[in-house]
């Protein structure tokens, strides 16, 4: 069978999967809308908040931009899977003791002020919509290809199989789905990466593969292999980094902080019992993530491999059949600069004949090895897994934000747990139209949008949130004065520096590279902008009146482990 009938089988049985879990876990509360009502086992939850954290940047473009940006992509590697960590140990329990759905529902309480729920909210769209931008995307490009379908039409199929389950079932459905698509996902990251490690280098473990032998006998280490490739073109060597320390410093812990600040990841711990299902669920939800973060390197580098071996200095007319397909796509052109009628793909980008996506090459790579037609529908499958559950996630903050933050707790307190429920789903509706739009204009490739929504996660939640918990006397003037910087800052220098806003419509590329502030890049200044959300915050603080004690009383309950209290008295 081809692989476009393989895609329809593949992709058909996992959206009746999630429709029919959609279905059988429809909400009827609020509480199950919010937090499927609170009793999701650990391990459940564990494999959600892994579906939910590898997005179509984890599973699309990560490996795509480590195979483009070799060792400079590490800093994706550092800095998600550190921020993970972060937001295990050092968050999520006290989030979760505090007992509230939402981050805005924390910051909201915490800081006692109906103005820093508001604050609080915009954050949370501006985050979620940036983030969700990337997902549609994701869902876009692997329609276009493996579907054969206009590259909008499937933006909105997609779009109508989260809106399902979504407005249906709620943090219920999404929990339960999201399990399921952590398993296709996995599994379809995980199949052709082995395929394809047996293939090149005769080890079944891409981890060890890539560090590997090539399987031709001639005793060449696979990177060995591709650094030469890389310099033979003009590229610089792979396992060699070009961005400047600072740079690669500020772009991981950007990522890091952003990750302890992102509220559709944040949310799942309120889906556990008690406090400790929500630790112990972190540390499942690490371990799946480990699985695919430590894989994707692997990947990177028997897809760039693989790439440059077919088509470096091959006629145009003898490229096989992928490569007619993904020029179909737009995401892989080439022109012929010097009528000779073969693919000059160097670095010089005046001599370069050939445009390559970098998020086409996990999707790409499977076809690039000649790999059985059901793997190659496998990873389509898996691609729109993960980009459509954390859509779902991201589209559940939106619309609880708006429905339970700012219509129950600031414009209509007694608004009935139906009409509440009824306002959250007409909200996941129209969020959904409008990340359907995003995702038909996508303003960049998957994992540059996500890193921005993860820089402008850490300019504005972080701060809020830490202090919130660990420094009791915090007002809500320092956090609300803060967050409103922070935020601003980040806007501006990725509306500047990314899109040119202020420019001309002048990108990096065109020029502005060398005007960066202090060096750094987009992705990476949300760790200056959450600094100065720091220092904005405190000083403000500093200049202003103490919270109420009851509130300075409330934050020392939260940091105390829940038992301790009987403990002692023993």
């Amino acid at each position: 069978m081809s692989v476009q009938i393989w895609t329809f089988i593949i992709v058909g049985i996992t959206f009746a999967l999630y429709i029919g879990i959609a279905i059988w876990s429809t909400a009827s509360s609020t509480k199950d809308f919010y937090v499927a009502g609170g009793g999701v086992s650990p391990w459940a939850n564990g494999m959600a908040t892994a579906a939910d954290w590898m997005s179509a940047a984890s599973f699309i473009s990560m490996a795509g931009i480590i195979a483009f940006a070799g060792y400079d992509g590490s800093v994706y590697l550092m800095g998600w899977t550190g921020g993970y960590v972060l937001l295990a140990l050092l968050l999520a329990p006290y989030l979760r003791k505090f007992g509230k759905f939402t981050v805005p529902d924390f910051i909201g309480d915490r800081y006692y002020s109906k103005t820093a729920r508001i604050v609080a909210v915009v954050c949370a769209i501006i985050v979620s919509f940036t983030y969700v931008a990337g997902q549609m995307r994701g869902v876009g490009v692997v329609f276009s290809r493996f579907l054969e379908v206009d590259i909008n039409l499937g933006v909105v199929i997609g779009m109508v199989i989260v809106l399902f389950y979504a407005v249906l079932g709620g943090m219920k459905g999404i929990t339960y789905t999201q399990v399921a698509q952590y398993c296709v996902l996995i599994f379809a990251f995980m199949v052709p990466a082995i395929f394809i490690s047996i293939q090149m280098t005769g080890n079944p473990v891409p981890q060890i593969g890539m560090g590997g032998t090539l399987n031709d006998g001639s005793g060449t280490y696979l990177l060995e292999k591709l650094n030469g490739l890389s310099t033979e073109l003009g590229f610089s060597e792979y396992t060699s980094g070009t961005k400047s320390k600072m740079d690669v410093f500020a772009i991981t812990l950007a990522l890091m902080v952003g990750t302890a600040g992102l509220p559709h990841v944040i949310i799942r711990f309120f889906t556990v019992k008690r406090v400790r299902d929500a630790r112990k669920s972190a540390g499942i939800a690490l371990l799946l993530i480990a699985i695919l973060y430590t894989t994707a390197p692997a990947v990177a580098v028997f897809a760039k491999t693989n790439l440059l071996n077919t088509v470096s200095d091959q006629p145009y007319s003898e490229m096989p059949e992928w490569f007619k397909n993904w020029e179909d796509t737009g995401l892989l052109t080439f022109e012929d600069k010097n009528q000779d009628g073969t693919i000059q793909y160097v670095a010089n980008a005046e001599l370069n004949e050939l445009t390559v996506d970098r998020d086409i090459m996990v999707l790409a790579n499977p076809e690039i090895a000649n790999l059985p037609a059901w793997v190659i529908a496998l990873v389509a499958a898996g691609g729109l897994a993960a980009a459509l559950s954390t859509a779902a996630g991201l589209l559940l903050v939106i619309s609880s934000s708006i429905s339970h933050d700012l219509i129950k707790k600031v414009f209509n307190p007694k608004i009935s747990e139906k009409g509440e429920l009824t306002a959250a789903r007409i909200s996941a509706g129209v969020a959904v139209i409008i990340a359907g739009y995003f995702g038909i204009n996508p303003p960049g490739f998957v994992a540059a949008v996500v890193a921005l929504a993860f820089g402008l996660a850490a300019a504005s939640f972080f701060p809020a949130i830490v202090l919130g918990i660990f420094y009791k006397k915090m007002n809500k003037e320092g956090a609300i004065t803060g967050m409103i910087v922070g935020i601003s800052l980040m806007l501006f220098y990725m509306l500047k520096f990314k899109f040119g806003i202020f420019d001309g419509g002048k990108t990096a590329v065109d020029g502005l590279k060398d005007q960066w502030w202090f060096g750094i890049s987009p992705e990476g200044f949300g760790t200056v902008a959450m600094i100065v959300n720091f220092i904005v915050s405190l000083t403000v603080n500093a200049l202003t009146k103490s919270p109420p004690d009851e509130v300075q009383e409330i934050v020392e309950n939260i940091r105390i482990p829940s038992g301790a209290g009987e403990a002692l008295e023993k």
